[in-house]
């Protein structure tokens, strides 16, 4: 899949009150994620398309996240042909929190992210 055309934006630059739509699976989301975060793993995506566009608003930038940017990528590119303003967040969240950007988690998650 090319993804040279596709939009991405640095962790950091992401807005504070951004949607951020994170694919990763349950054990990765229980690890750790951005606090507000939308979570659809990507093997459920395209059944729960939905929950996604019932969240964000009309023309809203939707900021997609991963581990590391490859399944978010594809994400991106998926909901960019359904008409989302959709971005890929670059180095997903090893990136995310690198850049020191808050994190939540459950508490009983032994995974690291």
């Amino acid at each position: 899949m090319e993804f040279g055309q596709l939009p991405q934006v640095d962790a950091a630059s992401v807005p504070s009150d951004a949607l951020v739509l994170d694919v990763r699976e349950d054990d990765e989301w229980a690890a750790g994620r951005a606090e507000g975060a939308l979570h659809i793993p990507m093997s459920e995506f395209v059944g729960r398309l939905g929950e996604l566009t019932e969240r964000a608003g009309e023309g809203e930038r939707v900021y997609v996240v991963c581990r590391v940017g490859g399944r978010s990528a594809q994400v991106t590119q998926y909901l960019r042909q359904q008409g989302v303003d959709a971005v890929n967040v670059d180095g997903g969240m090893l990136a995310w929190e690198a850049a020191g950007r808050p994190l939540t988690a459950d508490a009983e998650s032994a995974y690291v992210l």
